[in-house]
């Protein structure tokens, strides 16, 4: 019916959860899938459904905002290709979906002439791409700066949104930038696996024993630890550098 659609364009809760038949979504899911604005970080423990998450995003965007031009990046091409198979049997769930007029490995176009594609983990093979409605960034803390860098600009003309989504990856990188001192452009969402009912405390009590406790607080409880081999750490680092002293040389 129109008016079904007409809801499901304005309300991606609703588009899951009785299009894509997702069932009860996480509090910080329904958050994710509401989100309008323009740059988004989900700090999210390991197995917590961010993927997921963003292949429903990416596909709604697709359908209701026809001509959009989405982008998925990932540290290998491998992995981005993972999330744009998320993506295209999520969009297979849709039973009144346009139709499909390119499809392949790496890409798809509907109709409408939104289109989504993965994208390699180059920078140097990236750039071409303009006007982008929407990029996705997945394992955020693992993606080179200079690629981020190099996606950036692609959103100046169409004013697009971002999505970094990752586990932590150490006090480094864009990712660990942007989540600390990125401003108030962003929004921010911290999941930790205590909060997801699908993952026991037996399992977690396990993990931590095994892992050690600073892996599990990075893989579990969204921490950005010190790597194992600093001499000194970053917060010791940090905490040394000033501007009120001059600089010896080049000041």
């Amino acid at each position: 019916m129109l008016t079904d659609d007409l809801r499901y364009a304005l309300d991606p809760v609703a588009f899951a959860c009785e299009v894509l038949n997702f069932g009860t979504p996480d509090p910080w899911q329904i958050e994710t899938l509401r989100w309008t604005e323009k740059r988004l970080l989900l700090n999210c423990h390991r197995q917590s459904g961010k993927s997921t998450t963003a292949a429903m995003i990416a596909v709604h965007r697709a359908i209701y905002d026809p001509g959009c031009l989405i982008l998925l990046v990932s540290p290998s091409l491998r992995q981005s290709s993972e999330l744009f198979k998320k993506v295209a049997a999520t969009l297979s769930m849709v039973q009144s979906r346009p139709k499909l007029v390119e499809d392949n490995r790496l890409s798809f176009t509907l109709s409408t002439g939104s289109r989504v594609v993965s994208l390699p983990s180059s920078e140097a093979t990236i750039r071409g791409f303009s006007g982008v409605n929407l990029i996705i960034e997945d394992e955020a803390s693992r993606v080179e700066d200079d690629l981020y860098r190099a996606v950036r600009p692609m959103l100046a003309i169409s004013s697009g949104s971002l999505i970094l989504m990752s586990t932590p990856f150490g006090k480094r990188g864009h990712f660990f930038e942007e989540w600390t001192a990125g401003g108030p452009d962003w929004k921010r969402v911290e999941v930790q696996a205590t909060q997801c009912p699908r993952i026991s405390k037996k399992f977690l009590d396990e993990e931590r024993r095994s892992l050690g406790e600073v892996w599990f607080r990075q893989e579990y409880l969204c921490s950005f630890e010190d790597t194992v081999n600093q001499v000194f750490g970053y917060d010791l680092v940090m905490s040394a550098i000033t501007n009120e002293v001059k600089p010896l040389f080049g000041g």
